[in-house]
C-alpha cells in the first residue's frame, strides 16, 4: 500500500515542476519554432548520458513529423561525427546543468561550421546558455530522486519540451495524417493511410428505385450494412441517397410512413470520391461533412458510381 501512495506522490511532484516550467515559457519558444521551421538544413540534437537518450527520442519524434533531424553523441562529435553537421543546420544542444564539458567544447566548432545553436538547459545563466542563440529553459527546483542526484524530473521535463516543440512544428507545417503515413509505411497506420479508396471500397452497392416503398427501403439499408442506399431513376441514373438519418426523420415527420417512396425521403445531393483518391482524402471529406459513407466513382469527373466506401471499411483495415 505504501508504494502505491508513494508512486502517486512522485507523479504529483513531477507534475508540479512541469507546471512551473509551463508557466515560465516565454517568447524564446516562438523564436525556436520559427528558426527550425525556416531552417534549410537539418536539426542536429546533441547530448551526453541521460540527456543523450532524451535527445535520441526528440530527434526521432521530429524526423517522423516532418522536421529533418538526427542525433549525434556530443563526445563522438569531437572525434569525427561532427562531419554530420553542415552549414545552415541547427544544433539543439541539451545539458541540464549547462556546464557539461562535452557540450561546451562542441560549441565553437559548431559555430565555425556555420550551424546555429539552440540550448535546452535548466540553467539559463550557464556557459551553454551564453553560447546559444536561443535558450529554452527547463529549470526545476529539485529532482524527484530522494537524493536529488539521479536525473529524473529534469530528463522528463526535457522530453516534455521536446514533445511541445515537435507539436508546434507539426502545426506550423500543417502536418497532416497523409504526411505522417509517408514516414510510417511499415505499420498498420501506414498501410491504412497510404491505401487508396479502390482498395477499401465495397462494390456491392445498396440501391433502390425512386418509387420503392418505405418498408423495402428499410430492408435494403439494413441488408446492405452501410447505413445507406443509393436511389436510381428509371434510366438507371443515381439521383439521390437515403441514410439512416433520412429514415429517422421520415418516421418523425410522417404519420403514414408505409406509403412513402424513396423519392419522398431521399437527399438529392450526396458526396462522392473517385477510386484513385487516398484514404486520407476520404476521411477528411467524411469529417468535414459529418457523414459515414461516400459513393465512389471511376474517375474524378465521372458520375459513374462503382462502389461505396463506409467509415467501417477504413477503421476495420489493419
Amino acid at each position: 500500500m505504501y508504494w502505491k501512495e508513494r508512486c502517486k506522490q512522485i507523479f504529483e511532484q513531477e507534475i508540479a515542476e512541469f507546471q512551473k516550467i509551463a508557466d515560465n515559457v516565454g517568447n524564446e519558444i516562438n523564436h525556436a519554432v520559427e528558426a527550425i521551421y525556416a531552417c534549410t538544413g537539418k536539426v542536429v540534437i546533441m547530448g551526453i548520458g541521460k540527456t543523450g537518450i532524451v535527445g535520441h527520442k526528440i530527434a526521432s519524434s521530429l524526423a517522423s513529423t516532418g522536421t529533418p533531424a538526427i542525433f549525434v553523441n556530443a563526445a563522438e562529435a569531437m572525434h569525427g561525427d561532427l562531419g554530420m553537421v553542415a552549414k545552415g543546420d541547427i544544433a539543439l544542444l541539451i545539458s541540464h546543468s549547462g556546464t557539461s564539458a562535452e557540450i561546451i567544447n562542441i560549441c565553437a566548432p559548431l559555430k565555425n561550421i556555420g550551424a546555429r545553436i539552440i540550448a535546452i538547459t535548466g540553467n539559463p545563466h550557464s556557459t551553454l546558455a551564453q553560447e546559444a542563440e536561443i535558450v529554452l529553459n527547463v529549470a526545476i527546483e529539485r529532482e524527484v530522486c530522494p537524493l536529488n542526484l539521479a536525473p529524473t524530473t529534469s530528463t522528463t521535463a526535457t522530453m516534455l519540451l521536446g514533445d511541445a516543440l515537435m507539436v508546434c512544428l507539426m502545426e506550423r507545417r500543417q502536418f497532416k495524417a497523409e504526411n505522417f503515413a509517408l514516414y510510417h509505411p511499415g505499420g498498420a497506420l501506414g498501410r491504412q493511410l497510404l491505401s487508396r479508396v479502390k482498395h477499401r471500397m465495397s462494390t456491392t452497392i445498396p440501391r433502390v428505385m425512386t418509387n420503392t416503398l418505405f418498408n423495402e427501403i428499410i430492408y435494403t439499408v439494413s441488408d446492405g450494412r452501410k447505413g445507406m442506399t443509393l436511389v436510381y431513376d428509371n434510366e438507371n441514373r443515381c439521383v439521390g441517397i437515403i441514410t439512416d438519418g433520412d429514415i429517422r426523420r421520415a418516421v418523425q415527420h410522417h404519420e403514414n410512413i408505409k406509403s412513402l417512396t424513396a423519392a419522398d425521403i431521399m437527399t438529392h445531393s450526396f458526396k462522392h470520391i473517385h477510386m484513385e483518391a487516398m484514404i486520407t482524402q476520404a476521411l477528411e471529406l467524411m469529417d468535414i461533412n459529418n457523414i459515414t459513407s461516400l459513393a465512389v466513382t471511376d474517375t474524378p469527373q465521372s458520375n459513374n458510381i462503382i462502389g461505396i466506401l463506409h467509415i467501417h471499411d477504413i477503421i476495420d483495415f489493419r
